[in-house]
């Protein structure tokens, strides 16, 4: 880990780009479904939808990647370019950290739409990290809202705040509603980094 910039590690999709709402619409249109029968409040892997019986959702996640390109045309989350540059702005180092290459055949597709959207949406990073594991990836602070991800984060010692959506109400916190309270949330922290009593978020 650089010990001499303070490091933001940031998850992607459900927390910097609206992967739920859009992958709603995608889901409606490949079950030929209106979209109002398509509850909001769904867990991971969109179960509530039916769509195991089209194919599962790795099926529904290429076809959205590979046919609506997804990663490209995706609406950002509410705030989230304009304080990441604010954040970025002030020296914190903006590193991307997302699992997005779990499907065979389609990385190349997935990574240059990643690209792509970053650069449409003028997000600021230094890294870009495509990997799993990301406690493995050195952050001095981290946001996800996969439970999964967020458990194993906290399990190696890392710092995590949790993005709140309909898929993690029941993480313990601390978590953020919102890009402001993100900001803040980050700004906390960095200050505690520098004053050698940053600690723990969670378990």
């Amino acid at each position: 880990m650089d010990e001499s910039t303070f490091i933001f590690g940031v998850d992607l999709d459900g927390v910097v780009g609206d992967f739920y709402g859009t992958m709603r619409k995608i889901a409606a249109e490949w079950l030929n479904k209106p979209i109002e029968a398509l509850t909001t409040e769904v867990s991971y892997g969109f179960g509530e939808w039916g769509i195991d019986d089209f194919g599962g959702y790795d099926r529904l996640h290429r076809f959205a990647v590979t046919q609506r390109n997804i990663f490209r045309d995706m609406e950002p989350i509410e705030h989230a370019p304009a304080i990441l540059r604010k954040l970025s702005n002030q020296g914190i180092r903006v590193r991307i950290i997302t699992h997005r290459l779990f499907l065979k055949y389609s990385h190349r597709t997935s990574i240059t739409q990643t690209v792509d959207w970053l650069d449409n949406y003028d997000i600021p990073y230094w890294d870009i990290c495509f990997m799993n594991d990301k406690g493995a990836v050195g952050a001095h602070v981290y946001i996800d809202d996969a439970p999964e991800n967020i458990i194993s984060l906290r399990k190696q010692g890392c710092k995590t705040i949790v993005f709140t959506n309909s898929t993690n109400r029941d993480m313990p916190g601390p978590r953020a509603n919102n890009w402001f309270e993100v900001e803040r949330m980050v700004m906390d922290a960095r200050e505690e980094w520098r004053t050698g009593t940053l600690g723990l978020f969670g378990t």
